[in-house]
């Protein structure tokens, strides 16, 4: 990001104060990051996505009032928002996790992730690029690979309703290459590291994505994993 840009508007949303504490401290030691409100609740998360218009949500789960997921879901239905929000977890509640991509997740970051990671996945997010840990991609796509098997949620989780599995049309055959980028979002490389791994330039594996995302019909390169293993394609 040049000294132009301005900086990406971060929400931090948690139940937890010294949570929130922890990554503004972060957060606002980046020259072009700024914490522009917190959270805690899903309800004020919904209320402050409104009004402060951030560019990624940090969005925990569990809450009182509002869970993260509907917060997430009402967020992303609003057109006026258009922030990239990821869910923040600790690996306890898979089918949150599960959950949460239907509802409109873009990424995942996990609590006790480094200061690395979480400036590394607000940029990712800020991006537009989406941002899947591989220890989590490997969890939630299990999910979604199992998905259509006959399956009632976990007993411990009565309330959370099972997200929809029917595989969508593929708009448009996706080339050798398109595949071959697709199986490299869905082991959650990075373009530089698709780049790399194919022999390409970054503007090229931009420019793969994007015809993914379209042929797809997905939002982003995290629904794009989904669907792709939704429908087989990885």
């Amino acid at each position: 990001m040049s000294q132009t840009d301005a900086p990406i508007r971060v929400l931090l949303v948690d139940d937890h104060a010294m949570l929130r504490a922890g990554f503004r401290t972060i957060l606002d030691t980046q020259p072009y990051i700024t914490v522009v409100g917190e959270a805690a609740t899903g309800a004020e998360a919904v209320a402050q996505a409104s009004a402060l218009h951030p560019d990624v949500i940090t969005m925990d789960v569990q809450m009182p009032d509002m869970d993260g997921i509907e917060a997430t879901r009402r967020i992303v239905a609003d057109p006026g928002v258009g922030a990239a929000i990821a869910i923040v977890t600790t690996f306890d509640r898979d089918d949150y996790l599960y959950q949460a991509l239907d509802a409109g997740a873009s990424g995942f970051l996990l609590k006790n992730a480094g200061a690395e990671d979480l400036i590394a996945a607000v940029r990712a997010l800020a991006a537009g690029d989406g941002m899947l840990a591989p220890e989590v991609t490997r969890r939630v796509l299990a999910r979604f690979t199992t998905a259509s098997a006959p399956a009632s949620a976990p007993a411990s989780s009565p309330t959370v309703a099972p997200a929809q599995v029917t595989p969508p049309v593929l708009l448009d055959p996706l080339t050798d290459r398109e595949a071959e980028v697709l199986a490299l979002l869905a082991d959650a490389r990075s373009n530089a590291e698709i780049a790399a791994a194919l022999f390409i330039g970054e503007a090229t594996v931009k420019t793969h994505v994007s015809r993914i995302l379209q042929k797809l019909g997905a939002r982003d390169r995290v629904q794009a994993v989904v669907l792709a293993h939704r429908m087989g394609l990885t």
